[in-house]
């Protein structure tokens, strides 16, 4: 009998770990198997997010829904962000993380900063799409996509041809998914013998609290509000469950979102969300709905003032909420993102350098261990939002 995907990774997670347990110098070299399927992955979003999305659009024949669905989709979007940073304000008020821990054992960290140059909202437009998809940039992309689907619909007769085109690329990247997920296995193996071969199964007890606010925030949203919201607005539950249950593990084993879009979409469409709901919902979702890391973002942000016992009024957590609020929007591209959220968003509420660059140190020692299921949550996320806004669309199952 051939074992599910979801059963595969869930065994290569654990051989990996074995692996990289017992003979921890070997498990960083098997990163490479990892490192292989994260590219190929990386290969399918580009040309999958486009052709997807055209199609969705332009396919469509209706623009003007395009800004109905815009405004549900951001709409939805800030709602769960705010309940995530509610949930990691409360964990860790409660729990106190920082508390017990010595802040002059603490090291400034190197390379984590705010990527310097133009506004993010200047960066949203491409200056070549070419340069746009070699990067992976996927708001870029996103943005060219709509654009080209609006003059593709307004074209007439002569879009035809390159509309039938997208639809065949569409179908066929969807292939092409197949193919590179039947490589997860080795991928998952790979990135947890190294995770392990290099961090061990132990971390320092000083720790402990803040890995547990962190798991339990994650859990209260994956397991308590994101339940609430699919049965308020009458989403099957268990065929959402089944949807997301492949992406929910490519994520988790992986430590990426990006890693678990093309599947994610793949799965979506198949429970019913009409593709343009789908491509435009989740390819979005990748910078403006990272719920998982929001959760990691607000717990670690206190945790870093709590250890360096800088005391904080209610007024002063509003405005650090309101701040990770914003930073943490349209960076999901950049190499530990959340970190560099936190290293945003602590200066602007007036912390020295000193303490911000120390902060970050000690969460780097951490990041690995709370990064996989954060970026499970995140993709659970994605597919909750993508049959949310089907609904508000017109119905689960109708097809565009």
């Amino acid at each position: 009998m051939r074992l599910s995907l979801t059963t595969q990774i869930l065994a290569a997670l654990l051989l990996g770990a074995v692996v990289g347990w017992r003979w921890p110098s070997a498990g960083p070299s098997l990163q490479i198997l990892a490192t292989i399927f994260i590219r190929l992955v990386l290969l399918i979003i580009a040309p999958l997010i486009f052709s997807t999305l055209v199609v969705g659009i332009a396919g469509q024949g209706n623009l003007r829904k395009l800004g109905n669905l815009a405004l549900q989709t951001f709409g939805l979007f800030l709602v769960i962000t705010t309940v995530a940073l509610a949930i990691a304000f409360m964990m860790a008020n409660l729990m106190q993380p920082g508390n017990g821990i010595a802040a002059s054992s603490a090291k400034a960290a190197s390379g984590i900063g705010v990527p310097a140059g133009e506004s993010f909202w200047i960066r949203l437009f491409p200056s070549s799409i070419i340069d746009a998809m070699a990067r992976g940039d996927v708001l870029q992309i996103v943005v060219f996509s709509i654009i080209f689907a609006v003059a593709l619909a307004s074209a007439g007769k002569a879009a035809e041809p390159i509309l039938e085109w997208c639809r065949s690329l569409a179908q066929i990247m969807y292939r092409f998914t197949d193919v590179v997920m039947t490589s997860a296995p080795l991928g998952v193996f790979g990135a947890a013998a190294a995770l392990v071969g290099k961090q061990g199964l132990q971390v320092g007890a000083g720790f402990v609290r803040l890995i547990v606010a962190v798991y339990l925030g994650l859990a209260l949203l994956l397991l308590l509000f994101y339940p609430l919201l699919a049965l308020l607005f009458r989403i099957p539950l268990r065929k959402l469950c089944q949807a997301a249950r492949d992406p929910f593990a490519i994520a988790f084993a992986t430590s990426s979102a990006s890693a678990a879009l093309p599947k994610a979409m793949e799965n979506m469409e198949a429970f019913g969300v009409p593709r343009s709901v789908t491509s435009f919902t989740i390819g979005t979702g990748l910078n403006f709905n990272p719920s998982g890391s929001t959760v990691f973002i607000g717990v670690a942000s206190l945790f870093i003032l709590q250890v360096f016992r800088i005391p904080l009024t209610f007024a002063d957590q509003l405005v650090l909420f309101g701040t990770l609020f914003v930073a943490s929007k349209g960076i999901a591209g950049v190499p530990r993102s959340s970190l560099v959220v936190i290293a945003a968003a602590l200066p602007a509420i007036g912390l020295s350098p000193d303490v911000v660059g120390a902060g970050i140190g000690l969460l780097l020692a951490i990041d690995p261990l709370t990064d996989m299921p954060r970026a499970a949550v995140n993709t659970a996320g994605h597919c909750l939002a993508a049959a949310l806004i089907a609904r508000w669309q017109g119905g689960i199952g109708r097809q565009a």
